[in-house]
């Protein structure tokens, strides 16, 4: 029996998300065998912005006004970071990569509306990643799924569908990064792509991250430690939940144009009678509702498993709230089935880029609406 050739690259896939804590990278091996692919990742590590850097993109990202030359040299800034994460987890290996795929950062998505396309803007461009690092670079995935009428997001289902589904079971890959999104996968579901579908949840831990920072000066609430000596007021997050964008079915994404600074400052003015442990409490509910409820509004099957993944996963008491409101379905972390939590957007990126390289679709029309399937990404080499 003749061995299937296999495809072997050595590939960096670095994230920044809406959170905007910092550079997520990964340097994974993409294993290829007659197109099915599986990974191995080398190493992983977030490198943080510099704070004046991440001042600046936040405050473009909650649209206070900068001139155009600003944001042509905000542009580089990031890109210039990014080139350095992907320098410094090269470092990792004593092979040199063959490939970046690298998301960029996320400062302004507005999903389609009507007749109206949408429109989204990630900073720090390809060209100069490829420039500083020598390495064949991927960019820019979400702008072609908009241009044939797509969300543009969320991409990742694509890598789910690839990396993890199951035979039999029916799975949900829950993303808790800044924003929170699930990707659907009936059972054999890379055999039949239509079948899977996805879409963003709402707030991550965006919102629970700004109220920790306001409320407790802690950068985030580290495993729910706060939130778990508050009470959750139930009236308020019903209230909350029937928000028009959790009403709607999908495709839908969002960002911090919704889960801004100013919906936090009203919520918490709906909050004023409660503690800040309270308020903490409530808003860590609030995402795992709004997950739970998006699975029962809007999944055609409820899974019989939970695979989370982000900085999400990381909170022990978000992660038991999930597990009661999901059972009967088993809720656990990536990890516990081959594929690194921490790690798991930059692993994807890099395998959106191998797929662009290998000129091989990487959008799902079933998830983001786009009218065909396309080739993400601009290459820079």
């Amino acid at each position: 029996m003749i061995n299937a050739p296999t495809d072997k690259i050595l590939a960096i896939g670095l994230m920044s998300g809406t959170s905007v804590d910092g550079i997520d990278a990964a340097l994974v091996e993409i294993c290829d065998r007659q197109g099915i692919l599986s990974t191995n990742l080398i190493a992983g590590h977030t490198y943080e912005y510099e704070a004046d850097l991440r001042k600046e993109i936040l405050a473009v990202c909650a649209g206070e006004p900068r001139s155009l030359q600003q944001i042509c040299e905000l542009d580089d800034r990031i890109a210039e970071s990014f080139a350095k994460a992907a320098l410094a987890i090269t470092e990792k290996s004593d092979r040199q990569p063959n490939l970046i795929g690298s998301h960029g950062q996320t400062v302004f998505h507005r999903p389609p509306a009507g007749q109206k396309m949408g429109y989204t803007v990630q900073l720090g461009r390809g060209a100069v990643i490829a420039e500083l690092t020598g390495i064949k670079t991927v960019s820019d995935f979400r702008v072609a799924d908009i241009e044939v009428g797509g969300q543009g997001a969320p991409l990742v289902p694509m890598v789910d569908a690839l990396l993890l589904s199951h035979p039999t079971k029916y799975r949900a890959c829950q993303n808790i990064g800044g924003i929170s999104n699930v990707t659907y996968l009936p059972p054999n579901a890379g055999a039949i792509p239509e079948q899977i579908f996805g879409f963003d949840n709402g707030a991550g831990n965006v919102l629970m991250d700004m109220a920790t920072q306001k409320l407790f000066g802690q950068p985030f609430d580290r495993d729910g430690a706060i939130a778990r000596q508050g009470k959750a007021n139930l009236e308020l997050i019903n209230q909350w939940l029937e928000q028009e964008f959790f009403l709607i079915p999908p495709p839908k994404s969002t960002g911090r144009e919704l889960f801004s600074p100013d919906y936090l400052k009203a919520r918490l003015e709906e909050c004023q009678d409660l503690s800040n442990y309270d308020i903490l409490a409530t808003l860590t509910e609030f995402t795992a509702r709004a997950i739970s409820k998006s699975y029962r509004d809007f999944l055609p099957v409820l899974p019989e498993e939970v695979l989370v993944g982000g900085g999400g996963g990381r909170n022990g008491y978000l992660m038991e709230r999930l597990q009661d409101l999901l059972k009967p379905a088993i809720v656990k972390r990536t990890d516990d089935f081959g594929l690194s939590g921490d790690s798991k957007e930059a692993i994807a990126f890099a395998v959106l880029g191998y797929l662009r390289i290998k000129e091989r679709y990487g959008n799902l029309p079933s998830v983001t609406g786009a009218k065909r399937s396309v080739l993400l990404g601009r290459i820079f080499a």
